[in-house]
């Protein structure tokens, strides 16, 4: 039997058991994908012995995808260069940190139809999140600022990608971007009544506001994005692409990706 899990800290809200356990019986593999909750303080222990019990494969959620990678054996490039892990697999006893979440995010942006070539983007967090969504669109051709509530660390991520950083998270320029990412745990439950960015009567003029939070479905500040006329791009897309490329990862095999999308609906 093939098992499969994600960790993070909170991880009950996670839908990825249900959609991950969908595309293992659509695929027709004998496995289990379990939500693990995982302190903080635990990483360092809990990472080596579930991989001794026999784990293949664990997603990584927040705010592990950093603590993660000292416990691999081996980084990908790309997990190299975005200085954050979401996958890793167990081959025979050695560990390999992956990161689907820059393919998984710029796959949600593509179905949207939002190209950011030459387009003004700015980024809502400097967590693991906002790593692989900012090597993704600097990697497109975008440019990107970046607002974190701690500064120094907006700063810190942008000079390792050639991006800005701004101490205030609706810059006056706001109506120039086109294209508004919140990476943060703001507004998800149980906290849904909060956003990261009030955009009501602010002025913005972005055509996309990106929220990867997906629970709840609709944030507030997606309801606010469709309110001032912005095309809203919700959690679920960028968990359902990133999850597809690890499960391929893991099995070897394509994902379903409309019967992950359908067991999440």
């Amino acid at each position: 039997m093939m098992k499969l899990g994600v960790i993070g800290w909170p991880i009950g809200h996670s839908l990825s058991p249900r959609m991950h356990g969908a595309a293992l019986r659509a695929l027709g593999i004998d496995g289990t994908y379990e939500a693990i909750a995982v302190p903080p303080g635990e990483v360092a222990a809990r990472v080596p012995a579930l991989f001794a019990d026999g784990y293949r494969g664990l997603n990584v959620t927040i705010p592990h995808k950093q603590a993660v990678m000292p416990l691999v054996d081996t980084l990908t490039p790309t997990a190299r260069a975005i200085g954050a892990v979401n996958t890793i697999i167990n081959d025979g006893g050695r560990l390999t940190g992956h990161n689907t979440d820059a393919t998984g995010f710029m796959r949600g942006l593509s179905e949207a139809g939002c190209d950011v070539r030459g387009q003004c983007v700015l980024v809502l967090g400097a967590g693991g999140s906002a790593r692989a969504v900012v090597y993704a669109l600097s990697g497109a051709g975008a440019h990107v600022t970046i607002w974190n509530r701690t500064r120094e660390r907006a700063i810190a991520l942008a000079a390792e990608f050639g991006a800005e950083a701004t101490d205030r998270p609706m810059p006056a320029r706001c109506g120039q971007f086109a294209l508004i990412v919140n990476t943060t745990s703001a507004g998800m439950t149980p906290n849904a009544g909060e956003t990261p960015l009030p955009l009501a009567g602010r002025g913005v003029g972005a055509r996309f506001v990106y929220d990867l939070v997906y629970n709840p479905r609709e944030t507030m500040l997606l309801k606010e994005a469709r309110a001032v006329g912005a095309q809203p791009i919700g959690g679920l897309a960028m968990l359902v692409y990133q999850g597809a490329e690890a499960l391929r990862l893991w099995t070897g095999r394509d994902a379903p990706v409309d019967v992950m999308i359908q067991a999440i609906a």
